[in-house]
């Protein structure tokens, strides 16, 4: 008997077998999420992107999950592996890149900012409730002049007495019209410093951004900041200058390198289905070689996509991942992402622009994937820099 006959032929989603890779617990993550987006996402979401919302009583099913804020410790967090988030990460998007949205900028933004850079005060007043969705936060650092140029803020914190007077502009803000506290970054005569702003405070208020067509499924805000008065222990007290941020922005860019993934095995999926009961000439139209070439292209970038954000998950746990290594997984994934989708919606034809399926949807979310959290061309500079130690940013 031959090699090839006691082997069994690869699952054409899972073509490399990455599965077998993983421990017992992060396949349970892996289909208790996939579970969640199967049962309450994909039977409503094509309404959601059409109607361009997300309904808030999700926050509280995603914390019931157990997946915001899943891998930071303590304050009703479950102290996940990175590589447990990155599947949580996976599977959301595989739904929706706006539901993995919101998920991220809670967890790996929002609450994160509070873990890492907050008094232990703050993280027992704020992390529990936003890790059980009652509390929803958004992350304030991009403005209408100033997205790839973060140190070029406008916003500005000036001290009155013991408090902060907070004022400026915060643009394509995810969650900022729903949210309940938005981490504000400004400008102050000590550098940049972050701010923890409840939304009931006078002088905020957010603009939800309409007539949008990528991440309908997510609601984006400008936030406008006019004389915010804050108390002293609205600053969070270790994030100084740049730093804070950006370290911030790392772990959102860690999910999105595995969350792309899975817009992309969804998109693929699809087209691989439909080309099999779609019959042209006669026969359906997977038995055409120009097709196949567009399958098989699919199905190599999806799985050299997800080992990589495997071996950067592998890399995070143990403590060796350095930030233009994310970066590396960031740019590539949501690259080819874009690319599968845009193959994958020519498979279906026409069909593709519906919403009957779920490509235009992921095609046009990945357009914004594509840019935030870091453009591909500020993620190109980071890894040519770590490449040739020389900085193109100036």
């Amino acid at each position: 008997m031959t090699e090839s006959m006691r082997v069994p032929l690869p699952d054409a989603l899972d073509f490399l077998g990455l599965d077998a890779q993983l421990t017992d617990e992060e396949r349970l993550v892996r289909r208790t999420v996939a579970d969640f987006v199967a049962d309450r996402i994909l039977p409503r979401i094509a309404t959601w992107f059409e109607e361009g919302i997300l309904p808030r009583e999700l926050a509280q099913e995603l914390g019931a999950l157990g997946v915001l804020g899943m891998h930071l410790h303590g304050y009703g967090c479950a102290g996940a592996s990175a590589v447990a988030y990155g599947l949580a990460c996976l599977e959301l998007e595989a739904g929706d890149s706006g539901v993995r949205s919101f998920a991220s900028v809670q967890g790996s933004l929002a609450m994160f900012a509070i873990y890492r850079f907050g008094s232990d005060e703050q993280k027992e007043r704020y992390l529990p409730r936003m890790a059980a969705g009652e509390l929803i936060g958004c992350f304030g650092l991009t403005e209408p002049d100033f997205g790839s140029d973060p140190s070029a803020m406008r916003t500005r914190a000036r001290r009155a007495g013991s408090d902060w007077l907070l004022s400026g502009t915060k643009m394509w803000i995810t969650s900022g019209g729903i949210a309940d506290l938005a981490i504000i970054w400004a400008q102050t005569d000590d550098g940049i410093r972050g701010f923890i702003v409840e939304s009931a405070t006078p002088g905020f208020s957010a603009r939800n951004i309409e007539k949008k067509l990528s991440l309908r499924a997510s609601v984006t805000s400008e936030l406008v900041l006019d004389e915010c008065r804050l108390p002293a222990d609205a600053l969070l007290p270790e994030a100084r200058g740049l730093s804070g941020p950006l370290a911030c922005l790392n772990e959102a860019r860690f999910g999105i390198t595995w969350g792309a993934m899975g817009a992309a095995r969804a998109c693929y999926a699809a087209a691989l289905e439909y080309s099999k009961t779609r019959v042209q000439f006669g026969r359906p139209i997977s038995s055409f070689q120009l097709t196949q070439a567009k399958l098989v292209e699919m199905a190599l970038e999806v799985n050299k996509g997800t080992l990589l954000a495997l071996h950067l998950g592998r890399m995070k746990d143990a403590g060796t991942l350095h930030p233009s290594q994310v970066s590396f997984g960031k740019l590539n994934n949501v690259r080819e992402a874009l690319a599968i989708a845009r193959s994958a919606r020519s498979v279906l034809g026409a069909n593709g622009v519906t919403l009957e399926y779920p490509v235009i949807r992921h095609m046009n979310n990945l357009e914004s994937v594509l840019t935030y959290e870091g453009t591909s061309e500020v993620h190109t500079l980071i890894l040519g820099q770590a490449i040739t130690g020389s900085s193109a940013f100036v």
